[in-house]
């Protein structure tokens, strides 16, 4: 008998679902302030968890927990450009390695 393979857990920042980490989308915030989503969940910099839906985006900008998480704020531009990204990684694109914005800005 072999023993199961363990796959990491993480937790959406909006509905608080426990999921492998495969499952979730990770966003990122660099050293050099860019946030953006992270395709290989090994980028440099604060992250934070979303399941893949349009739906725990907006739950989690509206209550403000993925800037909390980022620990930096997400202006509106950066908010479109995840939106956009993630409508285009629901429809098979490659968009999640994408380069998003800079939160600085």
């Amino acid at each position: 008998m072999t023993a199961a393979r363990h796959r990491p857990q993480r937790s959406c920042v909006a509905c608080r679902q426990v999921r492998a980490k495969s499952e979730l989308v990770r966003v990122v915030r660099t050293p050099q302030g860019e946030v953006r989503l992270d395709a290989t969940g090994k980028t440099a910099g604060r992250g934070a968890y979303l399941c893949p839906s349009r739906r725990c985006l907006e739950k989690a900008v509206k209550q403000g927990r993925l800037s909390r998480a980022l620990a930096s704020p997400i202006g509106p531009e950066v908010i479109e450009a995840l939106r956009a990204a993630l409508s285009e990684a629901d429809g098979g694109a490659a968009a999640p390695g994408k380069r998003v914005a800079n939160a600085g800005a």
